[in-house]
């Protein structure tokens, strides 16, 4: 894994949570569909998020290869992860609210079983 946003590139207030930094430790970090963002990728999609959805303060960390979902934090309730559909209209872009990272993580996981048992690759 490359590297994450700094401190000071995150929103004021913001860090990431420990429960990601543990499964980015682990390794964990290419869960097909899903995959972690870091380095340019991560600083892009930051960049072009916040451009996109100027009025959230939303922290991606990953994305889905088959379409366009991004979970993110929203800076200002760090405990949930959003599921955002990128390039959406901004009232039409959020799909889904996890009450957490590891709640996220499971249906990560399960999308990974099901992606994998469908044959795609």
């Amino acid at each position: 894994m490359g590297t994450l946003l700094s401190r000071e590139a995150l929103p004021k207030g913001f860090a990431y949570p420990r429960e990601f930094l543990r499964v980015i430790e682990l390794g964990l970090t290419n869960l097909e569909p899903w995959h972690l963002l870091d380095g340019d990728l991560l600083v892009q999609r930051y960049g072009g998020m916040a451009n996109r959805y100027p009025n959230r303060r939303l922290v991606p960390f990953a994305r889905r290869q088959d379409n366009d979902d991004v979970a993110c934090w929203d800076a200002d309730q760090p405990k949930q992860v959003l599921i955002i559909h990128d390039l959406a209209e901004s009232d039409w872009a959020q799909r889904k609210v996890f009450d957490g990272f590891y709640a996220w993580l499971r249906q990560a996981v399960d999308d990974l079983i099901e992606f994998d048992s469908a044959g795609w690759k």
